[in-house]
């Protein structure tokens, strides 16, 4: 089985298109052999595998979902709300229910700071969680909007081995290559397989496969390096915050790409799906 999330269907992607494309990756899924299983929390239940008309309320606008992290199940649970499962609450129910691999878009990691500030505390649950949940995320990095070399630190710091899918290098959501190293390369689904059955013998944390955007749907590095620099400016002139910061430079890349990065975001998800699948085909050997 393999575990989807669904931030990226009820925040991440326009209503239509998300619907879409959570159709194609259940059937990414699938056709790769493996059973999909998109998680979300309805009316305080968890839902691991969700029905069409599950699927359809999830990206329907209308809904207005929450945003649930791992520290948000508990209460919406207890209070009967519904909500869109990110990456670290993805992981722990995924878990819950004996799931053992993860596809996703990109990780969330360490941001960078705001302008005119040298630090920021604002990191990512999604890293803890990683720490003491033992599930395989295959993602294409974290987003380039991040502080790459950070995030990489408090990955080593927590024990979560990195692979990287046929790179050396740590693919940057968007763009194939962050520039840093992968700590460790493998080039093949049994190889990954392998790598995360050893390290379930022995520990408890999880493991990230960074795989990298498919080369036909990377977007243009000027083009990128242009939005991320106006992104910044936006965050900087708003004196936008907290959680708040990657939703505006996400706008931000939407609009001013002319949906170029929508594009990349579909094509880089359904391709970690796919090598997700066959990852837990092996696993499942």
């Amino acid at each position: 089985m393999v575990a989807l999330e669904s931030t990226i269907l009820s925040h991440g992607l326009p209503a239509g298109r998300n619907l879409e494309v959570a159709a194609r990756l259940e059937d990414t899924v699938r056709r790769a052999g493996a059973v999909p299983a998109t998680i979300a929390v309805l009316d305080g239940t968890p839902q691991v595998g969700l029905t069409t008309a599950q699927l359809e309320r999830v990206c329907s606008p209308d809904e207005d979902l929450d945003k649930l992290s791992a520290r948000d199940l508990g209460p919406a649970m207890a209070s009967g709300r519904s909500g869109a499962t990110t990456v670290a609450s993805t992981s722990v129910l995924a878990h819950a229910a004996g799931i053992g691999v993860f596809a996703t878009g990109g990780l969330g990691g360490v941001h960078l700071p705001p302008p005119g500030e040298t630090t920021t505390w604002d990191v990512s649950a999604d890293l803890a969680v990683l720490g003491r949940t033992p599930i395989l995320v295959v993602c294409s990095g974290m987003k380039s909007i991040l502080d790459i070399p950070a995030t990489l630190e408090v990955l080593e710091t927590g024990s979560i081995p990195v692979l990287g899918y046929g790179v050396d290098e740590f693919p940057a959501f968007y763009l194939r290559s962050s520039g840093l190293p992968v700590p460790h390369r493998v080039d093949g689904p049994g190889q990954v397989a392998g790598a995360m059955t050893a390290h379930r013998a022995f520990s408890s944390s999880g493991m990230v496969l960074a795989n990298p955007i498919p080369a036909e749907a990377e977007m243009d590095r000027e083009l990128h390096d242009r939005l991320l620099a106006e992104g910044l400016a936006k965050v900087g002139e708003t004196a936008v915050s907290g959680a708040d910061v990657t939703p505006v430079l996400l706008e931000h890349f939407h609009t001013a790409s002319g949906g170029a990065s929508l594009d990349a975001n579909e094509e880089l998800v359904v391709a970690n799906a796919e090598l997700a699948s066959r990852v837990a085909v092996e696993l499942a050997r």
